[in-house]
């Protein structure tokens, strides 16, 4: 089948590689031409786990194609997905200016049935919005469906070839044959492809999203009181997350959620409502507390240094808003970076991918590392402010030898406390006892 994927950010490159893998041929378009050419030349634009293979095998193949040309990219298409960016408003409402956009080209252009699929996350509604704005230009038969992806960054190749469930919304025969000849390879295992109404779909991704959000912040607020009545929040999600009405993911506490989706996501279903005429009390309370939680470590800096930052040396390990992804994107750590920096201390910062994003963001703000211990080098404390699993196991003799003081904040909860307290580290972490030495000497 013929395919065309308009954008080529994080959902739209891993959709048409995933979709070329399968065998269909598949062209991305993009107005960026730099972009464009370096993924015609083979190279991979994004940090995913697992994608540039693919990338590369389906470019070689000749089944993956790339322009910035809109009509040769969608003029043989069967169907055509709209992976545009939805940049929040001034309100927190989503811009669709570059999805209404294109849908007005893509008027311009058919002349037969397509079936144009919404890929994005978009507001309830949209699909209408994007059916006028062809109809504008284009008087025959067409199909708009929202079909939203449930993609997580580190493991986004693994979610679309086996995903939980694909979502659907439309209400055309036609259009579902079409969807059912497309999905039908990544649900051999009987997950199914759930079809419903096009503004049900719509409002399905963003209730997700929203769950989840609600889910990782009650966490952050049990680990806020578990930090006040002397209790241990990992005991607690053990204790909660074997019941199986609540499950064991999303309860790790930490300094707040970040990336692409959650905060934009939270912020457009709250607008959403407000234009409905409903007030969502929790949301609302949800991007409270999570704006809260990420600067908690740096209270908990502060309280430790007597409130006097001035002169400091930070370690910081961690840039990334989630391990396996180089997306800073609402990260916490770059609200640590800036709120340390306002308080006149320095850091040394190193991260396995994001290096790159956060010099193109802060530019000489910040020392960057070439690797984990360079950073520890005249630092008066180490923070963690992301989960790589190289920082789960790290050489303590060269973090104790090169720190000038064993004293480590850590905003994702990655060490044991009884194990780091053996070795002698003063150790603050997030709904968890504070770890001291028994020899209460952890100043060099």
């Amino acid at each position: 089948m013929k395919i065309a994927v308009v954008g080529t950010g994080y959902v739209g490159l891993v959709t048409g590689t995933c979709f070329a893998e399968t065998g269909n041929d598949v062209t991305c378009i993009d107005i960026d031409v730099n972009k464009v050419k370096k993924l015609t030349s083979g190279q991979i634009t994004i940090y995913e786990p697992g994608l540039e293979k693919l990338f590369l095998r389906n470019v070689k193949e000749e089944r993956l194609h790339f322009t910035t040309n809109l009509e040769e990219g969608i003029i043989d298409a069967k169907i055509i997905f709209l992976a545009l960016p939805t940049p929040p408003g001034e309100n927190g409402s989503a811009d669709l200016k570059y999805v209404l956009g294109v849908s007005e080209n893509i008027g311009k252009i058919i002349s037969s049935y397509k079936v144009i699929v919404d890929k994005s996350t978009v507001p309830v509604g949209t699909a209408e919005k994007v059916h006028a704005a062809i109809a504008k230009n284009y008087g025959g038969e067409f199909d708009v469906v929202s079909n939203p992806e449930f993609l997580r960054e580190g493991v986004a190749v693994e979610d679309f070839m086996k995903p939980d469930r694909v979502v659907v919304g439309t209400g055309s025969d036609r259009a579902r044959k079409v969807l059912d000849e497309l999905y039908n390879p990544f649900v051999r295992q009987g997950n199914p492809i759930i079809y419903m109404d096009v503004r049900s779909a719509e409002l399905t991704k963003y209730a997700a999203n929203s769950f989840l959000a609600a889910k990782i912040t009650f966490m952050n607020e049990i680990a806020q009181l578990c930090e006040r009545l002397g209790a241990d929040v990992d005991m607690v999600r053990r204790g909660i997350g074997s019941d199986e009405r609540i499950g064991k993911r999303f309860l790790f506490p930490g300094i707040g959620y970040g990336g692409s989706c959650f905060p934009k996501d939270v912020q457009a279903l709250v607008n959403s409502s407000k234009e409905a005429g409903y007030d969502f009390k929790i949301l609302n309370m949800v991007m409270d507390v999570n704006e809260k939680q990420k600067l908690h470590l740096v209270q908990k800096i502060k309280k430790y240094f007597k409130e006097d930052l001035k002169g400091k040396h930070f370690a910081l390990w961690g840039l990334a808003f989630k391990p396996n992804t180089d997306d800073i994107r609402e990260a916490p750590a770059l609200y640590i970076i800036d709120a340390l920096l306002k308080e006149g201390a320095t850091l040394s910062v190193y991260d396995p991918e994001a290096m790159n994003n956060v010099k193109e963001l802060l530019g000489d703000k910040i020392q960057y590392c070439d690797n984990q211990y360079d950073a520890l080098k005249n630092a008066d404390a180490l923070i963690i402010a992301t989960e790589w699993n190289e920082f789960r196991t790290p050489n303590f003799l060269k973090i104790v030898t090169t720190l000038k003081n064993k004293v480590i904040f850590d905003g994702r909860n990655v060490f044991d406390i009884n194990a780091i307290r053996e070795l002698g580290f003063y150790y603050e972490s997030i709904g968890r006892a504070t770890a001291i030495p028994l020899n209460g000497n952890y100043h060099k």
